[in-house]
């Protein structure tokens, strides 16, 4: 598979966000991840491809993405053929608002919204709208007071314009752990190591100490998905990205990438994906020779 880089931001300790607006006529900068978040804007950039973690796409005219907890991601030229693209892209540190600040309730929208962006988040058209002109005048203030004031108006607006949705299927991300978190960050490292193998829920539950029924419980209750769904979509994830990167064939991935049966990976690869693996592939190989 390609080797996905780690980028080094231009943020220092004491700066609050990033921002850079520029023209730009293609797309060269890899996929690659970085631990600070990014909301990122575009404008005619119709035709170019967005890869975020697992989740591969076809843009518009307008785009809003952000993205948080070091998943993968980044924009492949494609079928862009504008060579005046806007782009806009702010940085931010995890420690901006601090846990304490982002546990009041007037701010619970932003963290939800912050929580997800682990999985990269695309907003819709109405959101869009309703930030393009903040976005605008956030370019334009000086370095600042008002200029962070603005930032937090703009994540604000779209955090509770609920216009979003989540992207990749399984997040790659390295989520930081707290309280209870801590239990779920070490099963979700223990399958992010070991997925290509036969995972049982009561070595799962071992791990942290609990029953296997209690386990199941706390896991669903502290992550919204069963452990099974989990598992799943991390193999999924894998396995999507082998597809488009190898050239290995859709059985050799299937059981790389921890399914046994053939049969039941094209399945739920088709549920989850809407084309089979091969399907998935092919049309991906077609539009990527069209570029």
């Amino acid at each position: 598979m390609n080797k996905i880089i780690t980028e080094i931001t231009p943020l220092s300790e004491k700066d609050c966000f990033y921002l850079v607006d520029r023209l730009k006529d293609r797309f060269t900068y890899p996929v690659h991840r970085h631990e600070e978040f990014e909301l990122n804007f575009l404008a005619n950039g119709t035709g170019a491809r967005r890869v975020v973690g697992d989740s591969m796409e076809t843009i518009g005219d307008y785009e809003l993405v952000l993205v948080g907890h070091g998943i993968e991601h980044g924009w492949e030229q494609h079928h862009c053929h504008n060579d005046k693209i806007r782009e806009v892209t702010i940085q931010f540190s995890r420690d901006l608002f601090g846990d304490s600040l982002l546990g009041k309730t007037l701010l619970a929208p932003i963290k939800k919204m912050l929580d997800l962006s682990a999985n990269g988040i695309a907003f819709g058209p109405s959101a869009i709208l309703k930030v393009f002109s903040r976005l605008d005048t956030l370019t334009r203030l000086e370095v600042g007071f008002y200029r962070m004031l603005e930032l937090m108006a703009v994540l604000h607006d779209l955090a509770e314009s609920g216009d979003y949705r989540q992207l990749s299927s399984s997040s790659f991300a390295s989520l930081q752990p707290n309280g209870d978190s801590r239990r779920v960050q070490k099963v979700q490292e223990y399958i992010n190591t070991h997925y290509k193998e036969e995972i049982r829920l009561a070595e799962l539950a071992e791990l942290v100490g609990m029953t296997p029924t209690a386990f199941s419980r706390f896991f669903k209750l502290r992550t919204g998905r069963s452990i099974s769904d989990y598992l799943i979509d991390i193999r999924l994830g894998h396995a999507t990205r082998a597809l488009v990167d190898s050239t290995d064939s859709v059985a050799e991935i299937c059981y790389e990438c921890g399914f046994n049966n053939i049969s039941n990976f094209n399945r739920i690869f088709k549920k989850k994906k809407g084309n089979s693996p091969k399907v998935f592939r092919d049309i991906y190989q077609h539009h990527k020779t069209l570029v």
